[in-house]
């Protein structure tokens, strides 16, 4: 019998698993009902990862009106940027909050504190290092993308200053990523809800200036990105600094197994989350090849869509994380279970409802940002195409956050891994059969298809545990 057809409709009575000094945060993750809690954690996180994203678009639509030149460059930057974001929250910020979640499930609290330290210095490391590589090598890196001329010289504008403060977007991941390990998801929500209400008036002051402030194009944009970052980063400071965690930052000796407690499942992540990130630049390279820069603008204005799913479905990946970690640090493996294919199928539900309305009302979302008419014809085709396989999105990667949380990630890598040998190999071989963008992107969606099913059905056969594991979810 399958882990998913024993499991039964309701959950049977849990074990109390909790010591008498257990954290009542803790204890609600142990012993709560499933998707009351899931969503109680979740509801602030997508309420302001979706603000948060809205300020991207709120940015774009500000950088369109520099023209399509600026359009593009951004479109070009995106990939690299939302990369940035995706290996520190989703990836690395996945393997802190899962080594955090585990400690506190298996009740080891000292361990739990030092993660913090170990958390900021593994991601500020990272953010240097990858600042560096955009910073020294982002010419190359958007020429190959099919940006030219000026949309070239755009995307280098707004790629250096993001990237000159992108190791403050690691550094701000890290101490939100220690807070929803403890199961707090409002505290960071409330920092990047404040980033956000800050964002929106400081952007288009420093892209067209005002009084004083000089006008600075798109480089502004970028600037009031880092800006604000550094204000979340006092904010999230603050509340660890003051005692009011459940973990504390502490001053003490770096320990290696630590480290390999955030990396082994971060560094997987991180793995996955390149998979990812290179599918959109291999497929951006694709259509700037066969359309030139304004094709290169409709299938970056669609796929943007795409990517705002991805703060969608972690704003309930994150709880995830915490649920499941926390449940399999204390052993309760049939109800981790539990929690990863529920919240995987409130992410279908979600992001395919808004794939159908973008595959019917294509121009809605694309008329937001231009009406150049190769830009829309590119957009319409890819939304069309790709939105009704979001659902599948939305579900693998629902699934690729609970994962973390099982310390599991081997499924989700190779998942991906397919995803990216359809979309990238079988996306050029059939625009090299047909000459078709429209049937380049039905291949993406089928990729997106095959990943969400992948994963999915892998997790519910049980792979995530030994088989005496196995066969005790089976007989419960």
């Amino acid at each position: 019998m399958s882990a998913v057809a024993a499991l039964p409709a309701q959950p049977a009575p849990l074990q109390d698993t909790a010591s008498d000094g257990m954290n009542p945060r803790t204890r609600r993750l142990l012993q709560g009902p499933i998707i009351p809690t899931l969503l109680l954690l979740a509801w602030p996180n997508v309420l302001v990862m979706m603000a948060q994203a809205s300020t991207g678009l709120i940015e774009t639509w500000w950088v369109s009106h520099l023209g399509t030149d600026a359009l593009t460059g951004m479109a070009l930057v995106f990939p690299g940027f939302m990369l940035m974001t995706m290996l520190s929250a989703g990836a690395i910020g996945g393997g802190i909050s899962s080594a955090v979640a585990r400690a506190l499930g298996a009740d080891r609290r000292d361990d739990a504190d030092a993660l913090v330290l170990h958390a900021v210095v593994i991601n500020l490391g990272l953010g240097a290092a990858t600042s560096a590589l955009f910073l020294v090598f982002g010419r190359q890196i958007y020429g190959a993308m099919g940006g030219q001329g000026a949309s070239l010289d755009a995307a280098l504008q707004y790629s250096n200053v993001v990237f000159a403060g992108n190791v403050l977007v690691w550094l701000m991941n890290a101490l939100a990523s220690v807070i929803r390990g403890t199961g707090n998801m409002l505290v960071p929500s409330m920092a990047i809800c404040l980033g956000v209400v800050m964002l929106i008036p400081l952007s288009p002051v420093l892209i067209f200036g005002f009084g004083p402030i000089p006008a600075l194009c798109i480089a502004g944009g970028g600037l009031a990105v880092v800006l604000t970052t550094a204000l979340m980063i006092a904010v999230l400071a603050w509340y660890i600094l003051s005692g009011r965690s459940v973990v504390r930052l502490r001053a003490g000796r770096l320990r290696w197994p630590l480290f390999a407690d955030i990396l082994r499942v971060g560094a997987v992540g991180a793995v996955s989350t390149l998979q990812t990130t290179l599918t959109v630049a291999l497929t951006t390279a694709l259509v700037g090849a066969a359309g030139g820069p304004d094709a290169v603008a409709g299938y970056g204005t669609g796929a943007r869509l795409e990517y705002l799913l991805i703060p969608l479905v972690f704003g309930l990946g994150a709880p995830m994380v915490a649920l499941v970690g926390t449940n399999i640090g204390a052993g309760q493996h049939r109800r981790a279970l539990r929690i990863a294919l529920t919240g995987g199928a409130l992410a279908f539900v979600v992001t395919e409802t808004i794939g159908i309305a973008a595959a019917i009302w294509p121009t809605a979302w694309l008329n937001l940002f231009g009406s150049n008419p190769l830009m829309l014809e590119t957009g319409t085709a890819y939304l069309q195409f790709v939105g009704p396989a979001y659902g599948f999105f939305g579900l693998g990667l629902s699934l690729y956050f609970a994962s973390q949380g099982a310390g599991r990630l081997g499924w989700p890598l190779l998942a991906g891994l397919v995803r990216m040998v359809i979309a990238v190999a079988g996306g050029w071989a059939v625009l090299a059969a047909t000459g078709s963008l429209a049937w380049t992107f039905a291949t993406l969606g089928l990729a997106l298809v095959v990943y969400g099913t992948m994963l999915a059905g892998a997790i519910a056969s049980g792979v995530w545990f030994r088989s005496g594991d196995r066969k005790a979810i089976d007989r419960s």
